[in-house]
């Protein structure tokens, strides 16, 4: 059996019969997610709106994952992705119309918008000059958000706008519960659609232009097209984490766009680890859970708690602590 090295942390095995490669069955990550959100939902009546806050991290994070990870392009601008989602979300509901997945289509479409144009200037560049060209975006993003006072409330937020029934039907609660499982039904959808892009040649043609954009050129690959359509799809992701925060939360913020999110986003990704989608759900639960009972604990140095974790995974990688462990319980058994 042929063994194929493509570019990421993935290995695809040829079949001898036919030389195609042998992917992991997309739906295989989405139905374990689905298995264990709803069993945690489930057991934990009391955390729903913990629960949807990891359920709408784990999906901004999966949009960086298709950026950084796939695509190579380190960033610290994606907060203004979420942040746009979030705010036409919001303005939907308030003066247009309440209903969720209507909300949720007009956020992924302005996640996609705004990706689409920015991107057509960011991905020009690479390197250190794309990374401070995001962070500029986002800030002017933000100050226009900012003056724009009338639309997103600048500095008050944007507030006083009721979500309608989740299809007609599904008053979100008290609770939490509608908003628990609505987020999960949204980021398990997102995961098993993501993991076919990922997965198809489109997905597997980025892949090769992180690992040698010059080489992926020569070959007659569309280098921009396929970054800025990437890029483009990351934007939507982002901007439908952010519809579900603003309908979830009634409520958008200034800081829906801030630095310190996509920095946060961009300290899960590391800590469950780039390229593999999966990593981003790990890395962003982690987090949050963290931060969740780190900041109950003592809410002035949570950060320590979480600079620490972060030094251990910069010096100890996850494939290497997992690889350790794995030989450890093979010793033992």
């Amino acid at each position: 059996m042929n063994t194929l090295s493509v570019p990421g942390r993935r290995t695809l095995r040829a079949a001898d019969e036919g030389g195609a490669p042998r992917c992991v069955p997309a739906w295989r990550a989405p139905l374990v997610l689905l298995a264990a959100g709803t069993a945690a939902c489930l057991l934990l009546p009391e955390q729903q709106g913990l629960l949807t806050r990891v359920f709408i991290t784990a999906l901004f994070v999966l949009s960086l994952d298709l950026i950084v990870g796939i695509a190579g392009l380190a960033t610290l601008g994606h907060a203004a992705l979420f942040g746009v989602g979030a705010y036409a979300a919001g303005i939907f509901a308030l003066r247009g119309l309440p209903d969720p997945t209507l909300g949720l289509a007009v956020g992924i479409a302005a996640g996609s918008l705004l990706a689409l144009a920015t991107g057509t200037f960011l991905l020009r560049y690479q390197g250190f000059t794309f990374l401070m060209l995001t962070v500029a975006v986002a800030q002017i993003v933000l100050s226009i958000a900012q003056k724009a006072r009338d639309w997103t409330g600048a500095d008050d937020g944007l507030s006083g706008f009721t979500m309608g029934p989740l299809l007609g039907r599904f008053a979100f609660d008290i609770e939490g519960r509608v908003a628990a499982f609505y987020t999960l039904a949204v980021l398990v959808i997102g995961l098993y659609v993501l993991r076919r892009v990922v997965d198809s040649p489109f997905g597997l043609a980025v892949r090769g232009i992180h690992e040698n954009r010059a080489r992926m050129a020569a070959l007659g690959t569309p280098v921009f097209v396929r970054l800025l359509t990437m890029y483009a799809i990351a934007g939507g992701v982002a901007g439908a984490a952010g519809a579900l925060s603003a309908q979830t939360t009634a409520v958008v913020g200034l800081d829906s766009m801030s630095f310190a999110l996509s920095a946060e986003a961009l300290v899960m990704l590391v800590l469950g680890g780039a390229g593999r989608l999966t990593g981003a759900l790990v890395g962003s639960a982690v987090f949050t859970l963290l931060h969740h009972t780190a900041a109950s604990i003592n809410p002035y140095h949570w950060l320590f708690v979480v600079g620490a974790l972060l030094m251990l995974v910069v010096l100890v990688p996850p494939a290497q602590a997992w690889a350790w462990l794995r030989r450890r319980l093979g010793a033992t058994a």
